[in-house]
């Protein structure tokens, strides 16, 4: 099992609800998911599907763009091909 520290953050759910002033255990409620499903959605323990995230998106009244994490480009780039 993946070490807590090395564990990508892939989404933002718990910046949005935050931000949106919800919590966990609300959007639970709002999804008809289990309080624990959710603090692993917010802890990035486990993702939700496509779909979930969508209504996470519709029920928060957000952009699912802003529920997830960009890229970091710099440490992603894939070095150009050297010309000899």
């Amino acid at each position: 099992m993946e070490a807590k520290a090395e564990r990508q953050k892939i989404n933002r759910i718990k910046a949005v609800l935050a931000e949106t002033g919800h919590t966990g255990k609300w959007l639970a409620e709002q999804l008809g998911k289990d309080p624990v499903t959710v603090s692993k959605w917010c802890t990035n323990t486990t993702q939700p599907d496509l779909y979930t995230l969508q209504k996470i998106s519709t029920v928060l009244n957000t952009p699912i763009r802003s529920l997830l994490t960009p890229e970091n480009q710099e440490s992603k780039r894939i070095p150009e091909a050297i010309n000899v």
